[in-house]
């Protein structure tokens, strides 16, 4: 009986802990790096950052069917724009879409392989559907892209941990650590620090 209580803490655990960094939301105004991932064109047109500003503060209102709305109308004018479909698969999980989002985020990589954003997206919606091995192989690609993105380090150590993956879910999460810290990410950075203490004195980590 313990040991059951000891499990259902431990995931609730780690349920507020990832509820922070699951996907990344839509942070875009003006010109910022994020959307110069646009797929078409190297610089986005007024039309475009006009259209993802109107989605950027729908969704930020909690607004999701105007949201996406707003990104629909993006890809209608814009189709082979990789950052619309992965904006669009956002929205479309925070709706409780998870096989839409999945195609949306499969889209965007479509047009854009290197897009590291969207590989951890779609490995989050995975895991969240029990398709650990597909997760982690999409969570693996964005690290492959970018090794310094702790979104993707901290999702990894997750679905490691779920699989009774212990060391390798610390290692993970420790490089997590690291990464925030040295990118002043203080909130995420404490979080992850708190759990990866009980992360080392948990005896069973399959907490799945």
């Amino acid at each position: 009986m313990k040991l059951e209580q000891r499990k259902s803490q431990m995931k609730s655990a780690f349920i507020h802990l990832f509820s922070g960094m699951i996907v990344g939301i839509l942070t875009v105004t003006g010109t910022s790096p994020v959307l110069a991932q646009f797929g078409d064109t190297e610089q986005p047109s007024q039309e475009r950052t006009q259209l993802v500003q109107k989605a950027n503060a729908l969704y930020n209102e909690g607004n999701f069917p105007e949201a996406e709305k707003s990104i629909r109308s993006l890809l209608k004018k814009y189709p082979k724009d990789a950052f619309g479909h992965y904006q669009l698969g956002n929205i479309l999980f925070r709706q409780g879409k998870p096989e839409e989002a999945i195609t949306s985020y499969q889209k965007a990589i479509s047009l854009n392989s290197s897009y590291a954003l969207a590989h951890n997206a779609l490995g989050v919606v995975l895991a969240e559907k029990g398709q650990r091995e597909e997760a982690i192989s999409e969570y693996q690609k964005a690290l492959k892209i970018n090794p310094d993105y702790g979104d993707a380090l901290t999702n990894l150590a997750q679905t490691l941990w779920q699989q009774g993956k212990k060391t390798e879910a610390i290692a993970s999460m420790e490089k997590a650590l690291n990464v925030f810290k040295q990118q002043q990410r203080r909130d995420k950075a404490y979080r992850v620090e708190q759990f990866l203490r009980q992360m080392k004195t948990q005896d069973d980590p399959s907490v799945s």
